[in-house]
């Protein structure tokens, strides 16, 4: 399906405005990683050499935020590189945060980077103001550095390793997020360990697959086959589960916790397995509003922050449009018995490579991986809900047991007259206050 066959769709209901998108500064990066489908879109602002967030633009878009937003609001900072922006800028986003926040209202900070640019003043910053940081590291060096080259060509992992490094020793919350391409997926367990030996406790690993630019019939070469990573999450899955520790997973790997939450049955967190996605919004540098980070396109543009509000943008009809391509389902999937489970993975995926035919290119892996790990997510999941079960009844026994000890422990109310005077003290008779 194309854009032009998408159905003109009424809104059924008020998103709220939980989750927004930031690109500070653009597609601008001081990496030049030879898979990035981010630092094309620089071609979209070609009036300026450099694309960076002003202060003006920074207050409207957190000032909107916090007042549309509900309890719960996040902002995620990506680029491009946003630690190019410096500290000061950031630190100038959490004084707007509580400058125009409401009492009660909580604010999550997330911040994806290269690393290149962590340093203690950096460490000390994120600590404490509890950021969450993924840090970009696909591995040991010689996967790492097969694909993530400075500008001038150099190799970046030793930089990036040391960043992580310090920010794992000076308390920062971070994650470590890996690319998965084509080299990279025959190395599952040596990733694995390599950020576990590291002490990341937290995975993510992001599939790759872009379109050839220079040949526009297939797939870029460093593009992930589904067979390949189908593999791959075979093995990730396995290494995950020998990891175990008196029955407990010891790494959370976000494809795996994303996948259990539907075993269980609640709302996955991640959008590729949502039923219908636009659920958040992505902010460019200038204040224009885009669908999605992979539809920073003209067609998917919704407006800019500083002519209208977010909250709008995000409810309107093209954003509703948009949320709904995702269930219009390649014709494979309404039959298939992991539907539920992925409903159909990213759109962008039946979009990169032509030999798909629009299918998403991963579905092949999503049935290795749930034909391998069924079993078990099963047996997962019904130990989990049992324990959920029983921490829910032990609490209502709690609960009983404290009223009844209350009960026992409170004397019998005095009888009283109905013309004496009342008890609570109030000066009047009994059957003309408490007694009535």
């Amino acid at each position: 399906m194309t854009v032009m066959d998408l159905p003109v769709i009424q809104p059924t209901r008020v998103k709220p405005l939980q989750s927004v998108l930031i690109k500070p500064t653009g597609a601008d990066c001081n990496l030049d990683c030879v898979y990035c489908f981010y630092l094309e879109k620089a071609e979209l602002y070609p009036n300026a050499k450099v694309h960076r967030m002003s202060v003006e633009v920074l207050e409207e878009m957190v000032r909107q935020i916090m007042n549309d937003g509900g309890q719960q609001v996040s902002f995620g900072w990506q680029g491009g590189e946003p630690t190019m922006m410096g500290v000061d800028f950031f630190r100038k986003a959490v004084e707007f945060q509580q400058k125009y926040g409401r009492r009660g209202q909580v604010v999550g900070n997330g911040l994806q980077t290269n690393g290149l640019l962590i340093n203690e003043e950096w460490c000390e910053f994120l600590r404490e103001y509890q950021f969450l940081v993924g840090l970009s590291l696909d591995g040991p060096e010689h996967i790492h550095d097969k694909y993530r080259f400075t500008k001038g060509g150099r190799p970046s992992w030793e930089r990036v390793r040391e960043s992580g490094r310090l920010m794992l020793d000076r308390g920062v919350a971070v994650n470590a997020l890996v690319v998965v391409n084509d080299y990279s997926c025959n190395y599952a367990d040596e990733i694995y360990d390599f950020h576990k030996d590291m002490g990341f406790e937290f995975m993510q690993f992001i599939p790759c697959v872009e379109l050839d630019h220079a040949d526009s019939s297939r797939a870029a070469s460093w593009s992930v086959s589904a067979e390949q990573y189908g593999r791959f999450l075979c093995d990730i899955f396995d290494r995950w589960k020998a990891d175990f520790r008196d029955g407990k997973p010891t790494t959370s790997v976000r494809w795996i916790d994303s996948v259990f939450h539907t075993y269980v049955g609640m709302q996955p967190p991640e959008c590729t397995l949502l039923q219908e996605c636009g659920c958040y919004v992505v902010v460019e540098h200038n204040g224009d509003i885009y669908s999605c980070d992979f539809f920073v396109e003209p067609e998917w543009k919704l407006g800019n922050l500083t002519e209208g509000r977010i909250i709008e943008m995000l409810n309107s009809e093209r954003q509703q449009e948009f949320g709904v391509w995702k269930s219009k389902l390649p014709p494979e999937c309404p039959e298939c018995q992991w539907l539920t489970h992925c409903w159909g993975g990213c759109t962008k995926d039946r979009l990169r490579d032509p030999h798909d035919r629009g299918s998403n290119h991963f579905c092949q892996s999503y049935i290795m991986f749930f034909e391998h790990a069924d079993a078990e997510l099963r047996r997962l999941a019904d130990e989990w809900l049992e324990n959920q079960q029983r921490e829910h009844d032990a609490a209502e026994r709690r609960l009983r047991e404290l009223r009844q000890s209350v009960s026992a422990s409170t004397p019998p109310a005095p009888e009283v007259g109905r013309n004496e005077p009342c008890p609570c003290g109030s000066g009047k008779k009994y059957k003309k206050c408490c007694g009535k």
